[in-house]
């Protein structure tokens, strides 16, 4: 068996182990299976999403509708199960754009140093000296309110914190002999950046990937629930929140209830896969 077949069987070891250690742990991500999954499979449902029917707007929860209805008469419950959709779609692309420019950036900036690392990091410390909030709020509005609209704003304005931590790792991983000896063998800076430098720093760039997801669902509930986001007949858990604004509890419920479980969920995932790759963290916790 290959050594690189080796550390991986032995992450993801690690990973059965950390999971089945932890009550919580397990908990959140049976929670995390159960809402992709009935999100993959809301189509089942036996009410159209979209389907209007204004005589029974707000409808209190009954046998028919398990949650009740919202302010066009369309069940409630299914609304959630296709929200959950939206948001995780946006939480996962909008990741994967905010990890991919963090690890260009802070791997780029971490092997090279010098005064390419001191422009790149500046141009992170202007970002991040920006409310978050205001700064995609006011991008928000040039753009056409939408999905593809929330995933590039969030995706384009959520990477500095990821590039700082690649960064990080990348100033200690260029210093380690199989580095050194790749540099004086001849090969060029872009084969051992994408060859030696970032499979090692992997296990960072995955825990990045999950914290990226929560923050992403949370930034596209507050843009749906402040009207710069997901626009109808789509839904998402934030404009359902929206909708739920002086009415009844269980409105605001249901869509507040599976916010909070997936962000808290993807959060605790992330905490796992920490510890289980960067095994020699679980004596300092």
């Amino acid at each position: 068996m290959s050594q690189y077949k080796k550390r991986k069987n032995h992450r993801l070891q690690n990973i059965k182990h950390e999971l089945l250690k932890s009550k919580l742990s397990l908990i959140c991500f049976v929670i995390l299976v159960v809402i992709i999954l009935v999100s993959v499979f809301a189509f089942l449902s036996p009410y159209d999403p979209d389907q209007v029917n204004v005589g029974k707007a707000f409808s209190a929860p009954d046998r028919e509708h398990l949650v009740g209805t919202d302010d066009l008469g369309r069940d409630y419950l299914t609304r959630a199960l296709y929200g959950g959709r939206i948001s995780l779609l946006v939480g996962f692309l909008a990741m994967l754009i905010s990890v991919s420019l963090g690890v260009l950036v802070g791997t780029i900036s971490g092997y090279y140093g010098g005064w390419i690392d001191n422009i790149l990091m500046r141009c992170v410390d202007i970002l991040q000296a920006i409310p978050w909030m205001i700064l995609v709020t006011v991008v928000s509005i040039f753009l056409k309110p939408g999905i593809q609209a929330i995933i590039l704003v969030i995706g384009f304005f959520t990477w500095m914190r990821t590039a700082r931590l690649v960064r990080a790792e990348a100033l200690s991983v260029k210093e380690r002999e199989y580095v050194l000896y790749a540099k004086t063998s001849g090969q060029s800076s872009v084969k051992i950046m994408l060859k030696h430098i970032i499979p090692s720093i992997l296990p960072t760039i995955i825990v990045a990937g999950t914290t990226s997801i929560a923050d992403a669902i949370m930034m596209e509930s507050t843009l749906s629930f402040l009207g710069l986001g997901v626009q109808q007949p789509m839904s998402s858990w934030g404009s359902m929140l929206q909708i739920a604004q002086g009415r009844d509890l269980y409105l605001a419920l249901l869509p507040g209830l599976l916010i909070v479980a997936t962000i808290f969920c993807f959060n605790k995932m992330g905490d796992v896969l920490r510890v289980a790759m960067e095994p020699k963290m679980k004596g300092s916790q």
